[in-house]
């Protein structure tokens, strides 16, 4: 009998610093503009644009910013004008 060993194409990432949550929203966002027409990063087998979307997410091909992130910070650093 042979096992399967293998790993799963996907894998979400589990940093603290990173919020599943957030992962699954952009991964989202970016497969909506895959199937809008916007060409991979990746070249890939899959055609499923919600897998590559996923990929290009997990190896940091998409920049995203978190404003929740950003009005914390410049809420301990005091207030700016």
């Amino acid at each position: 009998m042979s096992e399967n060993t293998r790993r799963p194409f996907n894998v979400i990432p589990d940093d603290p610093e990173q919020s599943v949550y957030r992962f699954i929203i952009v991964s989202a966002k970016r497969a909506r503009q895959l199937q809008s027409g916007q060409r991979a990063l990746l070249p890939g087998t899959t055609k499923k644009p919600t897998v590559m979307g996923m990929e290009e997410v997990r190896r940091g091909l998409i920049q995203y910013w978190d404003p929740a992130l950003q009005k914390s910070e410049q809420d301990e650093g005091g207030e700016q004008l």
